[in-house]
């Protein structure tokens, strides 16, 4: 079985779980995170590879992080995640990529991320849920950060942090590539 055929596995398993934990009917998580019925049961079924968009989506949705929807099994409360296991999840031919590195349900998902932007590209976020916070550390380049239209300058050695309930981005509009660190702490549902 490939690492791909895990995740599939893992995802199917638990948004299962987690969709029965939370009570919600499939029509009921379809409205919540703005994904199709027929999306939920293929990806409850295994048969599809959903984009990390519609992941994230769902984990919003069901008030947990992408490494728990991602997760093979639970973890013990000290939880080392060898560096082959960090799960890469987004990336552009230009070679822009992120990599989700670690996270926890405790109080809500918390989650850790490592970026790299390649000159001339970008990433844009849908909202997340009311009260969701991201921080962002700079190592390398200039991040160009867009929270709800407006771009803000974030250089190397710099961080940032915001709410993260309206459209937002990020962007490498240098020369050099951008390294940048960002952890994402998500309300737990209500």
């Amino acid at each position: 079985m490939t690492d791909l055929d895990h995740l599939t596995q893992a995802l199917a398993r638990n948004l299962r779980h987690w969709r029965a934990e939370r009570g919600f009917t499939l029509d009921a998580l379809a409205a919540r995170a703005g994904v199709s019925r027929g999306m939920l049961i293929q990806i409850e079924q295994a048969r599809t590879n959903p984009s990390v968009g519609t992941v994230v989506k769902i984990g919003d949705a069901l008030g947990v992080s992408v490494t728990t929807l991602l997760d093979f099994d639970r973890a013990p409360q000290v939880r080392v995640v060898p560096a082959e296991q960090a799960v890469r999840l987004w990336s552009t031919e230009r070679g822009s990529h992120s990599t989700l590195l670690a996270g926890t349900e405790a109080p809500g998902p918390l989650e850790l991320w490592k970026w790299t932007l390649m000159p001339g590209d970008g990433s844009e976020s849908d909202p997340h849920p009311q009260g969701t916070t991201e921080l962002v550390h700079v190592t390398a380049g200039e991040l160009t950060l867009t929270l709800d239209g407006t771009d803000h300058a974030v250089p190397a050695g710099a961080s940032a942090s915001f709410e993260s309930h309206v459209p937002h981005g990020y962007r490498n509009d240098g020369a050099e590539p951008v390294e940048m660190t960002m952890a994402v702490s998500v309300p737990p549902p209500r």
